[in-house]
């Protein structure tokens, strides 16, 4: 069941499941915490899970119109300080990697364990930049085309029969985004910094999981980036959307990354 709270005059929506260690699992861009629904049954066997509607998706509301890393990381602090949870472990898909990781950098003695799910700690390349800006252009002027586009070129291309209606699923969720939400988002993501040293600097546990057909991530560069910052490394046979493409490994993964946390 959802709860809210008020973070600078917006509603900030989430829930809270389970007791033992607190484990808050932070969605990716055009997500929401529904994308943790299988999930989360299973992880609060053992732990207390919380999940996040970001700013600007689900049922969170916008806070202006670029939605920084440390401002996407400052809600996150005012849910679980509302929670009073001082020790935590993050799991963060793609942009809640980003979010993840400008909150360790921000609280690195409450972090336990931190999870990058399809993510990275590198910031975006120039030609990155500008697919952002392209992409925003065109959200204002077509946006459920844009959402489509966007969505079907995260799975890896073999998949987009096998998960149609998953796909799909994903596709109504994320028109559920608004245009502002969309824009805000891409905007801080275009200007994040590089957090390698966030990995490398800290000693709470580190696990990168990629898929080896992600469109977005190159494997070879995670590997690298993962050999450098110090961190585990799990290679998913698809693409960037492992909670649906892989969710049984995955889960599995994930259990036992929170027990050695």
């Amino acid at each position: 069941m959802q709860k809210s709270i008020s973070f600078k005059n917006a509603n900030i929506a989430f829930s809270d499941q389970g007791k033992g260690t607190a484990v808050v699992l932070i969605h990716g861009f055009l997500e929401n915490s529904t994308m943790w629904n299988f999930f989360v049954p299973e992880l609060a066997k053992k732990n207390r899970v919380i999940t996040i509607d970001l700013l600007g998706h689900g049922k969170t509301d916008c806070l202006g119109y670029v939605h920084s890393m440390a401002l996407f990381a400052e809600v996150l602090d005012a849910v679980l300080k509302y929670l009073k949870i001082r020790k935590y472990i993050l799991v963060g898909h793609s942009l809640g990697g980003y979010i993840s990781l400008t909150n360790a950098k921000m609280n690195p003695t409450k972090i336990k364990g931190l999870c990058l799910l399809n993510s990275t700690s590198e910031q975006d390349s120039e030609e990155r930049k500008k697919i952002r800006n392209r992409a925003n252009k065109m959200a204002q002027n077509n946006f459920e085309n844009m959402v489509n586009m966007s969505i079907s070129n995260l799975f890896n291309p073999e998949n987009s029969a096998t998960f149609k209606k998953e796909i799909d699923v994903v596709k109504k969720q994320a028109l559920q985004t608004s245009v502002q939400g969309y824009i805000a988002a891409n905007e801080g993501m275009k200007l994040r910094a590089n957090t390698n040293h966030v990995l490398k600097d800290n000693n709470f546990k580190k696990l990168i999981i990629i898929g080896k057909k992600d469109p977005v991530l190159d494997v070879k560069k995670s590997l690298e980036e993962a050999k450098k910052t110090n961190s585990e490394i799990v290679v998913l046979p698809d693409g960037h959307m492992s909670h649906i493409e892989n969710k049984v490994e995955l889960i599995a993964i994930l259990k036992n990354f929170l027990k050695q946390c």
